[in-house]
């Protein structure tokens, strides 16, 4: 019972749960890459997890998404935490007095795409919110911003500072450190470490130590590194008992058995802190003995992982580089075919243009000569109708007086004033003609019809229902409004208007729509024409080597070729504006009522 007891007073107390998020985004996709972020990372959560702590995740260059689901994934685990530490490594801005932080796929071509492309903080706030006893914010992210330099402001009066604004925090027992003070950029040192990440290190984990020392004792370790350049700031409060990362050890008591306590201490302590700066102390306090040669391996185990994890990351370096190569030159080659698509495209309506100003040409030269016709066959007739009337009034002169002088040749006189006026009748010319007849006309119109795939006859000058039903077509499918029942100008003129197939091709089985025309489907050896007209894999069946069976086949494919093909599926293809598709099973083409126009047929899907 004795034993017993004496295990309970000197066994550990119930110990605090504690949780940490690390993140470190060095990889940025569109400006320079930070060299420290993944290094500094990764140097922290070494350090979380040498301080014992119940649960340390270590994530580098996370996307805008990535960053959202870590946050979501950590909130739900600091709920059962009595203390939760989030450590942020990376480019960081702040708009308006709100800071926030930037993933590596963030763009931030203009400030509103701050609002949709980055984290807020108060994100991360709210992720360590549930924790008991302490949350704790370290912001590394107080770097020069390459963003706000190239980023465009849609408000002349919209304020982009300079490294990240004061926070003042709500919620109590909570803190946030920045690397530099508000309103100031910190730097990345020269080393492989930024000093900001080499002393948190250095103090943050040292058992007993308030958090409000822990954190003076790093802004005097970075002042002075920095010559001054780099002040860390903190903000927020905390109670009046002492809050440590790393809870005090208990004292010792009774006599100390092992002379080496001490030395035995400082080898714990800097394997608690397990970085290369703490073995290279305790190496230069106990150069030889037992724990040097353990301190040294530890020194080689942490050479090691330093050189696997600078592998890794020129590695990962090296592959995300060679996908930005390969999404350039693929974001390229697409470039030059839309261009070359554009260019076409263009060529094709200045042609379309120059065409049409030519036929206008025509059209108003035919117009001028109708004019000028017209005019001349109107002076022709004044003139020879002038004629007719001075020939008829010279006549009746004569008669006149060839009357008074023989009176016995009134009748003969009377006799010629209707032949006079006769001859006037039938000498009148005929109105004059139209520089186009409307045989020309129909012709012309019928041409064009074909040309834009409305009409398959041949252009033979009769204005037929065939060619009305064509005009319909062209209406329906160009927008147009013209009457069908005659050929005019105006549809002459919005046919040639049109450079292309305005009517939809319609297809047979076997054949599909290659541009203006249908040609025959093709299929390479072991494949045929399927029902859906697409090449579709023969069937291979085994025959079997039996005379009897080699008799019926000989019988049936001689019964299959005097018989005449069964129905099957159609195969036809169905082609309108929106593309060209197989004509659905059980369906055939055939002539279908064209919508809102009455009894005037169009091609389409007869379905049973």
């Amino acid at each position: 019972m004795l034993i017993f007891a004496i295990g309970l007073s000197c066994g550990p107390a119930h110990a605090d749960r504690r949780v940490a998020l690390v993140i470190g985004n060095s990889a940025y996709k569109s400006v320079p890459k930070l060299g420290n972020p993944a290094n500094d990372a990764t140097l922290i959560g070494g350090m979380f997890k040498k301080a014992g702590f119940d649960f340390v995740d270590v994530r580098l260059d996370l996307n805008a998404s990535e960053m959202r689901r870590t946050l979501r994934e950590f909130a739900g685990r600091t709920r059962d935490a009595d203390m939760a530490v989030i450590y942020y490594a990376g480019h960081g801005i702040e708009l308006e007095g709100t800071n926030y932080l930037i993933p590596t796929d963030a763009a931030l071509e203009t400030d509103g795409d701050v609002l949709d492309e980055t984290i807020p903080m108060e994100r991360a706030l709210f992720a360590v919110e549930p924790a008991k006893q302490l949350r704790l914010i370290i912001l590394d992210a107080c770097r020069d911003n390459p963003f706000s330099k190239t980023m465009k402001r849609t408000l002349a009066s919209r304020a982009i500072g300079r490294g990240l604004a004061k926070v003042e925090p709500t919620s109590p027992n909570t803190m946030i450190a920045f690397a530099a003070k508000a309103g100031s950029t910190a730097s990345d040192g020269d080393s492989r470490n930024s000093p900001f990440a080499i002393a948190l290190v250095e103090h943050l984990p040292k058992p007993g130590l308030d958090l409000r020392k822990a954190f003076g004792f790093v802004r005097d370790d970075v002042l002075r590194s920095t010559t001054n350049k780099q002040e860390p700031f903190v903000y927020g409060s905390l109670g009046g008992d002492d809050v440590p990362l790393v809870p005090a050890r208990p004292a010792a008591t009774g006599p100390q058995a092992n002379p080496q306590s001490e030395l035995r201490r400082d080898y714990e302590l800097a394997l608690q802190l397990g970085t290369r700066d703490g073995w290279e102390a305790f190496l230069a306090q106990y150069p030889e003995g037992f724990y040097a040669n353990l301190a040294k391996g530890q020194l080689n185990k942490i050479g090691a992982e330093e050189t696997r994890a600078s592998a890794e990351q020129k590695a990962k370096s090296a592959e995300q580089e060679k996908a930005r190569l390969i999404a350039e030159r693929a974001q390229k080659a697409e470039q030059d075919r839309a261009a070359a698509a554009a260019k076409a495209a263009e060529e094709a309506r200045i042609a379309a243009e120059k065409q049409k100003q030519i036929e206008q040409a025509r059209t108003d030269a035919a117009e001028q000569q109708r004019k000028v016709a017209e005019a001349a066959a109107a002076k022709a007739q004044a003139e020879k109708q002038a004629a007719e009337k001075a020939k008829a009034e010279l006549a009746a002169r004569q008669v006149a007086e060839k009357a008074s002088a023989q009176p016995a040749a009134k009748p003969a006189a009377d006799r010629q004033i209707p032949e006079a006026e006769n001859q006037k009748v039938a000498a009148l010319s005929p109105a004059p003609a139209s520089a186009l007849s409307a045989a020309d006309l129909a012709k012309a119109v019928q041409s064009e019809l074909r040309r834009v795939g409305c009409l398959s006859a041949a252009a033979d000058s009769d204005w037929s229902p065939a060619s009305q039903r064509s005009l319909t077509l062209f209406n329906k499918y160009a927008g147009t409004q013209f009457d069908v029942k005659l050929a005019s100008v105006d549809a002459l003129d919005a046919l040639k208007a049109k450079p292309g197939r305005v009517c939809p091709l319609v297809c047979n089985f076997g054949f599909k729509a290659d541009g203006d025309q249908c040609v025959k489907i093709t299929c390479r050896a072991g494949y045929r024409v399927g029902d859906d007209n697409e090449c579709e894999k023969v069937q291979e069946k085994k025959p079997v080597a039996t005379r009897d069976d080699s008799k019926k086949r000989d019988q049936d494919r001689k019964q299959s070729e005097s018989t005449p093909p069964s129905s099957q599926a159609s195969g036809q293809m169905i082609c309108n504006q929106a593309g060209c598709r197989p004509v659905a099973k059980g369906c055939r083409l055939g002539s279908v009522p064209a919508p809102g126009l009455g009894t005037v047929k169009i091609p389409g899907e007869i379905c049973n």
